[in-house]
């Protein structure tokens, strides 16, 4: 579901390729079922095409990944979490507008 801009990741990489990054990431926790999760992708993608190079855009399903939702209190979908340092420096939960995922983006840089 995500675009080439998009890397799906999951329990096994999450630490080398979120908590490890030399760069800000972008954490979009959502599921197949979820059509509020499939409403936000566009923006998403729109912004990983934007940010190349300066931020890291990822998906988690959480269906497939359970242990990394439940270690950062993941209780509703979509949520995206904005990571810098290994640490979360953003969140935003739900469908919301592309303008408010990238004040969270650009708050990381």
């Amino acid at each position: 579901m995500a675009g080439p801009e998009v890397m799906n990741i999951g329990d096994g990489d999450f630490s080398k390729e979120v908590l490890q990054s030399d760069k800000p990431v972008l954490v979009d926790f959502w599921a197949t079922w979820c059509a509020p999760c499939r409403a936000i992708a566009p923006a998403v993608e729109d912004l990983a095409r934007q940010y190349e190079g300066k931020v890291k855009f990822t998906k988690l399903n959480i269906d497939d990944n359970q242990d990394t939702p439940q270690q950062y209190g993941i209780r509703s979908i979509p949520t995206l979490l904005v990571f810098k340092g290994g640490k979360v420096v953003g969140q935003i939960v739900g469908a919301v507008p592309k303008t408010k995922i990238e004040d969270a983006i650009s708050k990381a840089l």
